[in-house]
Parts: C-alpha cells; structure tokens; sequence
C-alpha cells in the first residue's frame, strides 16, 4: 500500500502517521529523516543537499525530488508499500512524485487528508505559555495553570496568534492545489481530525482496510 499523509501543522498528522506504520507495516517516509539519512550515506543527492544546507541555503526541488527517488527506489518499498509524509509540499513537487512513480513503476493508493477547521488550530496552537521563572509549559485552553497571572508567563514568536496564523495561510495556500491534483485522480480520502486521536485513527483504518 502507498500512501500520502497530508494536513496543516497541528492537525495530528504525525501522531496518526507513526499509528499507520505501527499497524500497516509500511515504511514511513519523511522529509527530514530522509534528508539526514540521504547525508549519512552520502549518496549523491545527500551529498548535494548536504551542499547548500552548510551554505544556509535552501535546498533546491530538483535535489529533494532526488532524495525522494533514491529512497522510493529502495528494495523495502517494493516489499512494505511507503507513507509519505511531509513531501510533496508544492504543486511541482507533487508533478515531479507523479514522474517518479511512473519512472519505478510503483501506484499511489490513496491520499490521506487530515482535515481540521484552521481556526481551531489557530486556538490549538497559539495558546501555549511558558512560565518566565520555571521554564515549565502551559496551554491556555487545554492546560492552563492554576494561578494563571499574565505577568508571570511570556509566548514564543513561533507561538504568538499572528505568527501561527500566517503559517497556516501559507500551508493552506500551498497544499490546496496539491489536494486538487490528487482530488482529480479519486486519491483523497478526508479524514475529519477534530476528534479524539483513536476516533481519528478508526476512520482512517476503514479507509485503509478497503484499500488493502
């Protein structure tokens, strides 16, 4: 079974991706694990990316589509079937994973989409707080503290409401035409992901069954 794992940061993507591993035996595909173990190697793509990483440079699509096609080519993927999570991230990303697939002769089997109203990921993942003296972390909604006082608790950049809002804009910008592509081929399969992390992983699991 080959599948994607798509959704916006906060949606539960990686908690739901380790429990499809766990429980279908497919080998989990990911940027950055792919990434470090493409250097590790230094296989020709790693050695590339490795290049403009030392550099602070963003790495290229040619080199990352590189990278996924050296993993994909492995004799695992064959055997186990793949869960690609965190690539394509663009709509030629997702042109160029098309062609690779076609080059291995392998088929995509479906497109799980974890599908969460951007608001209440906006509340999910701009309430975090930091006590300033004990450096112990705190949810404003879903663990707040028990002697909550304004003063005494400060917000990262990355957790502020405004920061978090425009990561989901730009996610939400760049993978709805990554959706459509796969929409248009009958792949996506929506997952509702405003419920609890089992209640998810059921409904994920009967799409999965039907597809085996």
């Amino acid at each position: 079974m080959n599948l994607l794992i798509m959704g916006l940061p906060g949606a539960g993507k990686g908690t739901q991706a380790a429990k499809i591993v766990e429980e279908f035996g497919v080998a989990h595909i990911s940027t950055g694990d792919m990434f470090r173990a493409a250097m590790a190697n230094q296989t020709e793509m790693g050695v590339l990316a490795k290049s403009y990483i030392d550099k602070g440079e963003l790495v290229p699509d040619e080199v990352t589509n590189g990278i996924v096609k050296e993993r994909l080519a492995q004799a695992d993927i064959k055997e186990k079937g793949f869960l690609l999570d965190g690539y394509p991230r663009t709509i030629e990303q997702a042109h160029a994973l098309d062609e690779i697939l076609t080059d291995l002769d392998l088929v995509l089997d479906g497109v799980i989409n974890i599908d969460v109203d951007p608001n209440s990921l906006l509340e999910r993942l701009s309430g975090r707080i930091i006590h300033k003296k004990t450096g112990e972390t705190f949810h404003k909604v879903f663990n707040p503290p028990a002697d909550y006082n304004e003063e005494d608790y400060y917000q990262r950049e990355d957790d502020k409401p405004e920061t978090v809002k425009r990561r989901l804009d730009v996610n939400i910008a760049q993978g709805a035409p990554i959706i459509e592509h796969y929409r248009s081929q009958n792949l996506v399969y929506d997952i509702r992901g405003n419920q609890e992390i089992g209640d998810v992983f059921k409904d994920i699991e009967k799409v999965l069954m039907n597809l085996k």
